[in-house]
């Protein structure tokens, strides 16, 4: 009896769920991999993201939350059947563990082809979060790109189940300098579209990377400012 009760617990603790590890927030960085970022744009928005993250305000941002970590994971996106896992979670707290994440994404191959399905890269954030182990007081998707929703389901639906979940999705709107077009439909600029058609939730806002504002720099503005919840960007919106 003393031996099935030992297997039992035993057997228990292998099946047992892991318990959540608490962090201040689980952000998903959505990416645009598609056919319109050549392997020089991908390497500067990999280069941009993996500095921001190191960099030292940023690390400092992390320290000054009540758990002083953050959760992270790095996807990029395509058409609608292409979504790829390029790093995995990782809880960043300090310098070392920022380096890493920060390698692995530098490292990774390329993986997304064809052509603008944000709204399959929301539901893709979605269940990357839903899944994995943490628990964040605040949970975000970061969506950045230079181009609108082309492919895959309703952009409107996939964002309201997102935000219906308690998500909060931001943008970062990539301007392609003298390309001559405004980026998002109908004339509309790109900033403008991912404010009125990506965003919301609390706080929720659009930065810009332009010929005036590098990428790295929109990139760790961008972070810094959803590591504090403020929502005090370019262009804001609460829904």
């Amino acid at each position: 009896m003393r031996f099935v009760l030992k297997s039992l617990v035993a057997l228990s603790l292998l099946t047992a769920p892991a318990l959540a590890e608490s962090v201040d927030l689980e952000l998903v960085f959505a990416a645009d991999g598609s056919g319109s970022i050549d392997n020089d744009e991908l390497r500067l928005q990999r280069q941009g993201w993996a500095d921001a993250l190191t960099s030292a305000d940023v690390l400092a941002g992390i320290k000054d939350g009540p758990i002083g970590a953050i959760a992270v994971a790095f996807m990029e996106w395509g058409g609608p059947n292409s979504q790829v896992l390029i790093v995995d979670w990782h809880v960043i707290r300090d310098g070392a563990s920022a380096k890493v994440f920060s390698d692995k994404l530098l490292s990774a191959p390329r993986g997304a082809t064809g052509y603008n399905s944000i709204s399959n890269a929301i539901d893709f954030s979605v269940r990357l979060v839903e899944s994995n182990t943490h628990e964040g007081t605040r949970k975000v998707i970061d969506v950045s790109g230079d181009g609108p929703n082309m492919n895959g389901r309703s952009l409107e639906q996939a964002r309201g189940d997102a935000l219906a979940k308690g998500f909060t999705i931001n943008a970062l709107a990539i301007r392609r300098p003298g390309s001559g077009r405004p980026g998002g439909p109908g004339g509309m600029s790109l900033e403008d579209y991912y404010g009125q058609s990506v965003i919301g939730g609390p706080g929720s806002f659009v930065e810009i990377a332009d010929e005036t504002r590098p990428f790295a720099v929109a990139a760790r503005r961008k972070l810094l400012t959803e590591i504090a919840g403020t929502g005090a960007a370019t262009r804001h919106a609460s829904r």
